[in-house]
C-alpha cells in the first residue's frame, strides 16, 4: 500500500519525469526478461528438429543392426544347408585324384600277333 499523500505536497516536474523514467525502465526490463513470441517459436522449432534428428538416428542404427542380424542368420542358414554337399564333393574329388596317383599305370595294349 502507498502512504496517503499530503495535499500540500505538490509533485515537482523532475519527480514526475524521474518516476516516468523509472516506470519505463521497469517496463523495458520486463520486456527484456520476457522473450518475444518469435524467439520462443524458433527455440521450440530448433528443439523439435534436434530431438527428431536424434530419434531418426537412433531408429536407423537399430534398423541397421536388425537387418545385419537377419542377413547374418540367412547366410549361416545357407552355409549350413550347402556345407555337407560341398565337403562331400571336395572329398570325392580328392579321393579320385589320389586313386589316379596311387594306381599303377595301365599296361600298353598288346601288339597284334604277326602271321
Amino acid at each position: 500500500m502507498t502512504a496517503p499523500q499530503d495535499p500540500r505536497d505538490i509533485p515537482v516536474l523532475t519527480e514526475a519525469v524521474e518516476h516516468g523514467a523509472l516506470n519505463a525502465d521497469i517496463a523495458a526490463s520486463a520486456a527484456a526478461a520476457k522473450p518475444a513470441p518469435e524467439a520462443v517459436a524458433t527455440e521450440a522449432s530448433t528443439a523439435i528438429v534436434s530431438a527428431t534428428l536424434k530419434l531418426a538416428d537412433s531408429l536407423l542404427h537399430q534398423a541397421v543392426k536388425d537387418i545385419e542380424a537377419t542377413l547374418f542368420e540367412h547366410v549361416f542358414d545357407q552355409l549350413r544347408a550347402e556345407l555337407p554337399e560341398l565337403v562331400d564333393r571336395i572329398l570325392a574329388e580328392r579321393a579320385e585324384s589320389a586313386a589316379e596317383i596311387t594306381s599303377p599305370p595301365a599296361a600298353p595294349p598288346a601288339a597284334p600277333p604277326k602271321y
